[in-house]
């Protein structure tokens, strides 16, 4: 057996590993196929003579390039930045637009929970209609083929139902396993800096998800964190796409892609699972899953029509918002390991603090967007009754300090909680999410 070592430029991730390798194993002759994105080269083994047009068809089949890419720390491409700027005008509209028809606020009590919904959404418009979907699409494509060996006179929407079964199990999947992953997150009872360093995990992988996309920083798009892509194998998709067609053989394929190694979809499991709440976590991947539907529902359709200058703007426009998404997750995690620093005015006398009984008594209104008040100057060494009416169940009813070593959900009505600060300085509390904080500054 021969073996021979090729460059392949544009591939980014482990999906893209999984495409070339298919495409190439499909050819006469090659028996073993090694690709790595990182390096952008492929190691194949084939008998007989090398089918180098074969090898060169194939790989632009599955969207990449023969040839060895040129090393460049930022885009040479100027049409990049014009297009970065016109995406960040774009998201700077969208916010204003926001602001002014109150969209931050549609949720009502509830926001607080699922606030972030609507961007785990965009992240899975982005992903459904990005590379990363492609191998996902393939499947599809698969299993529609199939049907349609099936079924030859169907016509109309009728021949989509390969597809409708396809979105459906996976969206159900990935309610019921990120309600699973949300559920471990509780299960191991988080501390609030370990639940801290995971938030800005997310943060930090959103982070190179947005700054891959905007196109602009190249070495980016060489690093992935995704599950290993032998899962691929293991889980059969290829062959369930290959056997004959049945609606809950599709219904199996799009629930097995939970397990596929892209770095959105690790992402929002990573996210799911920094909740520590199964209806939260369920919520966040059947969202993501609900947004790559368009994309999966339209290969060939919405993934053609987002192409050329226009995806440009598109996915650099999401990408900024991702990089908001991400830094909103770290400032998130900083608050919970209660590190970032708090300037704060302090006063002799706080009229949120009475001393009853020798007790410094603390009241304090939890509502849907935060705590009201939620900054209070108390005692050193003098006792304290902190005494919080919840008024809504939010993501602020859950509440946490890493000072206190307080991590508890509040009911409805009076809650209290109970201290003594033994130095002075700032102790801060926040929701479990990190999104809604306070302080006592202590004298």
């Amino acid at each position: 057996m021969n073996k021979i070592e090729i460059q392949i430029t544009g591939m980014h991730c482990r999906s893209c590993e999984i495409l070339v390798e298919e495409e190439l194993l499909n050819i006469p002759g090659i028996k073993k196929v090694m690709v790595n994105h990182s390096k952008g080269k492929a190691e194949i083994y084939y008998e007989g003579g090398f089918p180098e047009s074969e090898v060169k068809d194939a790989i632009e089949r599955a969207g990449y390039t023969l040839g060895k890419e040129k090393f460049s720390l930022f885009s040479k491409n100027k049409e990049d930045y014009k297009d970065l700027g016109t995406a960040f005008l774009a998201v700077f509209v969208l916010f204003l637009l926001a602001v002014k028809f109150n969209l931050f606020n549609l949720t009502g009590p509830i926001s607080g929970n699922y606030k972030s919904l609507p961007a785990v959404l965009l992240v899975g418009l982005t992903a459904g209609v990005s590379t990363c979907m492609a191998l996902v699409g393939g499947l599809v494509l698969g299993a529609s083929a199939r049907f349609a060996e099936k079924h030859p006179n169907i016509t109309g929407i009728r021949r989509l139902k390969p597809h409708f079964f396809f979105n459906l199990g996976r969206i159900l999947s990935y309610f019921v396993l990120g309600g699973v992953i949300g559920f471990t997150g509780s299960l191991l009872q988080l501390s609030p800096s370990f639940l801290g360093f995971l938030t800005i995990g997310v943060g930090l992988v959103m982070l190179l998800l947005g700054g891959q996309l905007i196109e602009v920083f190249l070495p980016l798009k060489k690093i992935s964190f995704t599950l290993p892509k032998f899962l691929h194998h293991r889980l059969g998709l290829k062959e369930r796409a290959a056997s004959v067609y049945s609606n809950g053989n599709a219904a199996v394929m799009g629930a097995l892609t939970f397990f596929l190694p892209c770095g959105f979809t690790q992402a929002m499991q990573l996210y799911a699972m920094s909740t520590g709440n199964p209806l939260r976590g369920g919520l966040i991947m059947g969202t993501f899953a609900l947004g790559t539907a368009p994309g999966i529902l339209g290969v060939g359709g919405l993934s053609s029509f987002i192409k050329g200058p226009a995806s440009k703007i598109f996915f650099k426009t999401v990408g900024v918002l991702v990089l908001v998404f991400a830094l909103f997750n770290i400032n998130n995690g900083i608050n919970l390991i209660g590190i970032k620093p708090q300037v704060a005015k302090a006063v002799i006398a706080d009229p949120n603090v009475q001393i009853v009984n020798g007790i410094q008594e603390v009241r304090m209104r939890q509502v849907a967007n935060g705590y009201l008040p939620n900054s209070f100057t108390i005692k050193k060494n003098v006792p304290v009754r902190w005494i919080i009416t919840s008024e809504s169940s939010s993501c602020a009813s859950s509440i946490v300090s890493q000072s206190l070593g307080i991590r508890r959900g509040l009911n409805l009505g009076e809650n209290i909680i109970e201290f003594t600060p033994n130095e002075t300085g700032t102790i801060r509390f926040s929701c479990s999410m990190g999104m809604y904080t306070g302080t006592f500054i202590v004298e």
